[in-house]
């Protein structure tokens, strides 16, 4: 098995022998990543929150175990971060619901740009219609920005099979938002 240079390797040791400033340096480097992915998976940023900070309990906890040269840090904590979102993903299909729950607008303030928020709402909601695998290769590459060989190892799938996903992936967002006009909603009242 080829050995490949892991840019967390010290930090985990530090981090497992307890250093207070290699934990602030984990959370500091690792947080916003595995906030933004399962924001991207999740679609809601309470639940991206508890994630999140769950994954990164589970490095620390697992820090002190670490051992090198099996896989990258940063792939196994991004495996870890997609299962617990997987986990809470299955827990809402068991819990159907008649009424929808009301939402705090994430987007930019309105003095930011209405077309940006339409967007990047059309956006969100075209990915979270995609089908699961399709929807996290979609993050992996394009929002991650994990290189095609590093997603579909952390997906356990060839690169062949990835590009396949992405592929039908960026053709059902294509599609979804074929129709999509920025700021069309609501110009013609």
């Amino acid at each position: 098995m080829a050995t490949f240079a892991d840019p967390d390797e010290d930090l985990v040791r530090r981090v497992g022998q307890g250093d207070p400033a290699a934990i602030q340096a984990m959370v500091a480097r690792k947080l916003p990543r595995m906030l933004a992915l399962a924001q991207r998976m999740l679609g809601d940023p309470v639940e991206a929150e508890d994630v999140a900070q769950e994954a990164l309990l589970r490095a620390w906890r697992q820090a002190p175990h670490w051992a090198p040269g099996k896989a990258k840090f940063d792939t196994w904590l991004h495996r870890v971060a997609l299962n617990l979102c997987y986990d809470r993903l299955r827990r809402r299909r068991e819990v159907p619901t008649a009424v929808l729950p009301e939402r705090r607008d994430e987007g930019p303030a309105p003095d930011r740009g209405l077309i940006a928020a339409d967007v990047g709402a059309a956006v969100n909601g075209a990915l979270a219609g995609l089908p699961d695998r399709q929807r996290e290769a979609i993050v992996l590459c394009h929002y991650q920005e994990l290189s095609n060989i590093d997603a579909a190892g952390l997906m356990e799938i060839s690169v062949e099979a990835l590009e396949s996903l992405l592929s039908r992936g960026r053709r059902a967002l294509r599609l979804a938002l074929a129709g999509h006009r920025p700021g069309a909603e609501g110009v013609s009242k």
